[in-house]
């Protein structure tokens, strides 16, 4: 098992989250956060990591990309029983990230009004978190990812009852809903940009 040292959230749905981070931080995690998910962590007196002074970068080109950035990728990719990657990461001086919490841009919600334009519909197809959540999810052998908030009670209760640690099989299954979401949310934005052309 792998403890659960730093934790990456960053929500679109705020539901829960600010209880999740509080009581990852009461278990000694470090919290790594962006935009207003690290508003509402650090006003609920929970200390948070920006993720723009952990990678050392900006929010770049309206917010499209923050955490489109080595520094996290590789954080949450290396694989933790490699010597090689154990070595890059040590090289390069990269911290790993054990736990994403992550949801995505409700682009159903927001086609789904009639008065959204194609350019709105647009900025609401999510790229970072789909990211984030994919590579966790392949990494589910070291990596906790978390894209419900029904989940994060028995993460916080596994971690609390095996030194910071959660299991292989509820690592697979939270990787498992994961790809569940992802497939799903791809297939709306499909969808929509079918019927748009059509339309035009």
């Amino acid at each position: 098992m792998n403890r659960i040292q730093r934790a990456l959230i960053s929500v679109t749905d705020k539901t829960g989250v600010v209880e999740f981070a509080r009581n990852l931080s009461g278990l000694g995690v470090e919290i790594l956060s962006t935009g207003g998910t690290a508003k509402a962590i650090r006003e609920a007196g929970v200390k948070v990591v920006e993720v723009a002074e952990f990678t050392g970068s900006p929010e770049m080109l309206d917010g499209r990309v923050k955490t489109l950035h080595p520094r996290i990728h590789a954080g949450i990719l290396f694989r933790r029983d490699l010597e090689a990657h154990i070595a890059q990461m040590a090289r390069h001086h990269l911290p790993p990230i054990d736990l994403v919490c992550v949801n995505l841009y409700a682009f159903e919600a927001a086609v789904a009004r009639k008065d959204i334009t194609f350019e709105e519909a647009i900025e609401n197809i999510d790229i970072g978190g789909p990211a984030l959540l994919r590579s966790s999810a392949k990494n589910h052998a070291f990596v906790t990812v978390a894209v419900d908030p029904a989940d994060y009670p028995k993460i916080i209760a596994e971690m609390s009852a095996n030194d910071n640690c959660t299991t292989y099989e509820t690592r697979l299954v939270l990787a498992k809903k994961v790809f569940r979401l992802t497939s799903v949310y791809d297939q709306a934005i499909s969808r929509y940009l079918e019927a748009v052309t059509e339309k035009r």
